[in-house]
């Protein structure tokens, strides 16, 4: 099994009355993971159930809470127990009947889960507001790859094994930098079972998400516009000329982009401003969930070999990094860019403070600023800067700030 980061914080909140509430995108590995919770509950135990709407004999059972009730009591008895319920979309008005569950003060614990869809992310959302804590699980991110690709042997000292084992850091990076981290991608064995994979789980996330949840017939436009964003990670988003590109009206291109984010397929990073004005009417920059699908939308998928193109997928690596960091957070990641083309890769905003955030796809043997990171710091005067790189870990002060030189490994463990 893969272990995953999120595990410890899911069972930390079993004590917890509220709904432990699974989402992310499509094969990221949320069932694997409820199961393996189940487990380990049952092995020090704890009594379960499993209900799965992807499975017609479970279906029938979520036709209303009392049918629910019956079946959870036949399994588990009156005396409480963990209930997890898996694919929670495929239930109409999940929200609803999820609230009406938790009304009833049951003294059972409830694990759910869903993917992507706009329904889970929105109605289910906004019936449980008060009732849930929501868990994101995405794709594997590079600490998960290497702990897996390492066996374990490195799991509480890996930022040694970083520092100690550069070169086969270098290998792992461009492993992930190529194929993502799909679970199933990560355990596929050849390039060819690794692109039959993704093949799989982008038709079906194009047909049963996006065909069938969002009612769009034709997906041509909208694989067209993954396909056009894959390609300028990065830069910034010009609607008008995509739009135009795609033959689609602006509007449903700005709907193709929310519906994107909202099946976590990209994450959009807005501009920095400090007037909200200047910042709501400027354009914003979109990256990718998952590199390996990034790769596969430009038929890439394992030969991505050109310096500009791995320094792109670096910089969406980092700021996946930086999500993951500030998701639960009033926090958010934003990038800089003025009119006279000075630019920040990225600026974590935490209301009262700001850190930019400089990413540089390089070996650095020395301390460099650019000159756009030292606009900023004039402009802004924050306290702390970050550089992130392949490996010089380092600081210099430039007037008040403290620049930190860090290697991206160690962004996991840095304090935001």
């Amino acid at each position: 099994m893969i272990k995953r980061r999120l595990f410890a914080d899911l069972k930390k909140h079993l004590s917890q009355k509220e709904i432990s509430f699974i989402v992310g995108p499509r094969q990221a590995g949320k069932t694997t993971l409820m199961l393996a919770l189940k487990e380990e509950l049952e092995r020090r135990g704890r009594k379960t159930v499993f209900l799965n709407l992807d499975i017609e004999a479970d279906k029938r059972f979520f036709t209303s809470q009392a049918v629910l009730m019956k079946k959870i009591e036949l399994e588990i008895g009156r005396g409480g127990g963990v209930v997890f319920i898996d694919e929670i979309q495929r239930k109409e008005n999940a929200g609803v009947f999820l609230k009406g569950l938790y009304d009833l003060n049951l003294p059972y614990k409830f694990v759910v889960s869903g993917s992507g869809s706009v329904e889970l992310k929105e109605k289910i959302h906004e019936s449980l507001v008060g009732r849930k804590r929501v868990f994101e699980l995405s794709t594997l991110n590079f600490w998960e790859f290497v702990n897996f690709k390492t066996d374990y042997r490195y799991e509480k000292q890996l930022s040694d094994f970083f520092a100690v084992e550069k070169d086969r850091t270098d290998k792992f990076l461009e492993e992930y930098l190529n194929f993502g981290g799909y679970p199933r991608i990560v355990l596929a064995e050849t390039i060819r079972e690794k692109q039959r994979v993704i093949d799989e789980i982008y038709q079906s996330y194009l047909q049963r998400d996006i065909s069938y949840l969002l009612r769009i017939r034709k997906t041509e436009a909208f694989d067209n516009l993954v396909k056009l964003t894959a390609s300028q990670i990065g830069n910034l988003v010009n609607f008008s000329e995509i739009s135009s590109t795609l033959g689609i009206s602006v509007k449903t291109l700005k709907d193709y982009f929310w519906y994107l984010q909202k099946t976590f397929i990209l994450r959009k990073t807005p501009p920095y401003f400090r007037n909200i004005r200047k910042e709501i009417t400027k354009s914003p920059v979109f990256y990718f969930t998952d590199l390996g699908l990034r790769n596969y939308a430009l038929g890439r998928l394992g030969s991505i070999q050109q310096p500009a193109d791995a320094g792109f997928l670096f910089q969406n690596l980092v700021l996946n990094i930086l999500w993951e960091k500030t998701c639960y957070q009033s926090a958010r990641v934003c990038f800089w860019r003025t009119k006279d083309r000075a630019e920040v890769d990225f600026v974590v905003d935490c209301g009262a403070e700001t850190i930019p955030i400089e990413v540089k796809y390089r070996n650095l043997t020395k301390p460099e600023v650019t000159r756009s990171l030292k606009s900023f710091i004039a402009r802004y005067q924050p306290k702390k800067v970050l550089v992130v790189n392949l490996g010089l870990e380092e600081e210099i002060k430039i007037g008040g700030a403290t620049v930190h030189f860090l290697p991206f490994y160690e962004l996991f463990s840095e304090e935001l």
